[in-house]
């Protein structure tokens, strides 16, 4: 298996990605490469196998401190066969199961690490959940800051109604597998370096089952579920953020062996406005103003998620002042109340004067006492004096 991809490299995040970023990462890829949303591409479900992988390893702490230090050999019981494992040296220990030596240090089993032992797994046939299911939904800036209902597609699967479940031809039911004898799972012995080391591995003959079925149900082909699409109202609730998820518990795949269904989780992507710009629950807007209208005051149509309101700018508004609308903003669907809105003027200069224009505005200014009206234009003259001198 020396060819596997690096874990981080299947997940498209850095080494120092965060428990968030990684989680992230993993929903998204897996929902772009789900194989019952991608029925067509046969590649899908080798690669939502590998990102599932990654994912195994990435998100537990103790798993990931093993691929950092030593790689893929630190949580595939399958790589680096005949090595030793961190330096570690299986000779001399004779033909033992090193999980069970190993246990006491790590927790009941070795086998995440170079395949010593392993973990002991669960009863394949008692009742699973079936697994989730992530549907992208994108709201507009105004539909996500005040709620709305949306009807969203969800595929997903049902448990066949022919075989109910068993993935067996009517009258047939599955046989426990002679192999593993319904474990699911079986010892396999590897010799290292003078020794024989023992792990677990999942039975090829009913691939974890634990059950063999001779004659499949013709109408899922053994799978025991069959594709749906349904269709559901979901309530948005105003202020919901991108990326984050609105649950629906049990629209998600059938589960196995009479297990509950799994669940379907809408992820929200706000689309951009082109006024309102969003900050958490905070909601900024630009306002351009005349340069008189900023000099002498006025009163303007200021847009909010509510409605327009009118608004007072102060006579003598520099460009780029802030005024804050406390309560504006956007409601907070976790712990109640609202943001608020910041509103930043800009002076917009007029462009097209006519000559008598320009003659009267320089008229204006030069009747203007600079030390009186222009501060900036004053402190930067005052430090220039310093840096070089008067003229």
């Amino acid at each position: 298996m020396a060819d596997k991809r690096d874990y981080y490299e299947v997940l498209g995040i850095n080494r120092n990605a965060s428990a968030d970023e990684i989680k992230s990462a993993f929903r998204k890829l897996s929902k772009k490469y789900h194989p019952d949303l991608n029925s067509d591409d046969p590649t899908a479900e080798d690669k939502f196998k590998e990102i599932n992988e990654a994912y195994q390893v990435l998100s537990n702490p103790e798993k990931k401190q093993r691929y950092d230090q030593y790689g893929h050999a630190g949580v595939d019981p399958n790589y680096g066969a005949g090595q030793g494992y961190g330096g570690f040296n299986a000779s001399g220990f004779g033909d033992m199961d090193l999980g069970d030596i190993f246990g006491s240090f790590f927790g009941g089993g070795f086998g995440g690490f170079g395949g010593f032992g392993g973990t002991r797994t669960s009863n394949p046939n008692a009742p699973q959940k079936g697994r989730d299911v992530y549907i992208d939904l994108a709201l507009s800036f105004m539909e996500a800051a005040k709620g709305c209902s949306k009807t969203v597609s969800i595929k997903t699967t049902e448990t066949c109604d022919s075989c109910h479940g068993t993935g067996a031809a009517e009258g047939t039911s599955p046989k426990t597998c002679q192999r593993c004898h319904g474990t699911g799972h079986v010892t396999v012995e590897q010799r290292m370096m003078g020794s024989v080391i023992r792990r677990t591995a999942v039975c090829p003959e009913c691939r974890g089952t634990g059950k063999t079925i001779e004659k499949p149900c013709p109408k899922c082909n053994g799978s025991g579920e069959k594709p749906v699409t349904k269709k559901v109202k979901v309530d948005i609730p105003a202020g919901i953020a991108s990326e984050e998820s609105i649950p629906l518990r049990g629209y998600g795949n059938a589960g196995k062996n009479g297990g509950a269904a799994g669940d379907a989780f809408v992820e929200v992507n706000v689309q951009p406005d082109p006024i309102f710009r969003r900050s958490g629950y905070d909601v900024a807007v630009e306002l351009p103003v005349s340069y008189a209208d900023a000099v002498l005051g006025a009163d303007v149509v200021v847009p909010t998620i509510d409605g327009k309101i009118k608004f007072t700018v102060p006579e003598a508004t520099q460009s780029e002042t802030v005024f804050r609308l406390r309560g504006k903003g956007i409601p907070n669907p976790h712990r109640g109340g609202r943001g608020d809105q910041f509103v930043t003027v800009t002076i917009e200069v007029p462009r097209k004067l006519s000559k008598d224009q320009k003659n009267q505005l320089r008229e204006f200014e030069n009747s203007l006492a600079v030390d009186k009206n222009y501060d900036k234009k004053k402190s930067f003259s005052d430090r220039l004096k310093k840096l070089f001198g008067k003229e």
